[in-house]
């Protein structure tokens, strides 16, 4: 079995979604022995944003590219064969002004390609990126789950779910920017919700 993680925080040390992410994997990892792990830290190595240049490149027809154009659609087929690859994605997911950070709308950016990860059909669209189990570990300040400010948990859903990633586990740190006591209960929470749902 494989993991792919993804760290998607602003930094690449001491973020709260790369905590809880740290542990959903050591959790699998204690119940699979033999899985491997592999990790990209988004941002000790981010992804380029979607730009006019990107869109250039993804739209002119391979034999026709540049190698500056060849280039930057290789940096997007190199996540998604990462992803296709794996059996288990776990996702850090911090929150930041009510979404998800950059890093992360880069690479479903990135991942999100039609005619790769997704197809339109007769009957609508049908993603590509199947049998996959998906964790997302949120980290937050405030305490938004079940609520109306939640705008990480559809868009997840949705987006994933586009290209054929459907079976998502949300797990959730929250209350973390609102003292001490507050962040050991967010931190414990998220520990026993990883214990309940991978055992």
């Amino acid at each position: 079995m494989k993991i792919l993680q993804i760290n998607s925080a602003a930094r690449s040390s001491g973020a709260n979604s790369t905590k809880v992410a740290d542990s959903v994997v050591a959790r699998l990892r204690a119940k699979h022995p033999t899985t491997s792990v592999e990790v990209r830290d988004l941002a000790a190595n981010p992804h380029p944003a979607l730009d006019e240049a990107a869109l250039g490149a993804l739209f002119t027809p391979p034999e026709q590219r540049t190698a500056d154009q060849a280039a930057r659609v290789a940096l997007d087929d190199a996540l998604i064969a990462q992803v296709q690859s794996a059996d288990i994605v776990v996702l850090g997911v911090p929150m930041y002004n009510f979404g998800v950070s950059s890093q992360l709308k880069n690479w479903i950016d990135a991942i999100a390609k039609a005619g790769i990860t997704f197809r339109y059909t007769e009957a609508g669209p049908e993603g590509l990126i199947k049998g996959k189990k998906i964790y997302a570990a949120l980290a937050r300040g405030g305490i938004y789950r079940d609520t109306q400010n939640d705008s990480q948990v559809p868009y997840l859903k949705t987006v994933l779910g586009f290209v054929g990633m459907t079976d998502i586990e949300f797990i959730y740190a929250e209350g973390l920017a609102l003292g001490p006591e507050s962040v050991d209960k967010a931190l414990n929470s998220a520990e026993a919700q990883i214990a309940q749902l991978i055992g």
